[in-house]
């Protein structure tokens, strides 16, 4: 079988149609595409935000940013923790204090 290529604009609509329908497999006999590429039109519209590719070095970029955000929420998830142990051994020490030099 041959590929066969498919314009932005159509991936467009048969994505906006999937949407409002809800019903891949229907939209995909509707247009006579394969229930397959509507599925990998969805899903890249889901991800990208839109069918069109990214250009390659857009997508390279894309990934490293993606990669750096996770890194970032890890990050900030080590310094939280670290803030509430700092907080509580604070708190202890106060109480600490307050015990040792009651007024």
């Amino acid at each position: 079988m041959a590929k066969r290529k498919y314009s932005d604009e159509l991936k467009a609509q048969v994505v906006k149609e999937c949407r409002e329908i809800g019903n891949i497999a229907l939209v995909a006999r509707r247009h006579d595409i394969s229930k397959n590429t509507v599925y990998s039109w969805v899903n890249k519209a889901k991800k990208n935000g839109s069918v069109k590719s990214l250009p390659k070095n857009k997508d390279k970029q894309f990934k490293e940013i993606k990669k750096r955000l996770n890194k970032l929420g890890t990050e900030n998830d080590q310094l939280k923790k670290l803030l509430a142990e700092k907080e509580l051994e604070l708190a202890i020490l106060r109480d600490l204090r307050d015990q040792s030099n009651p007024q």
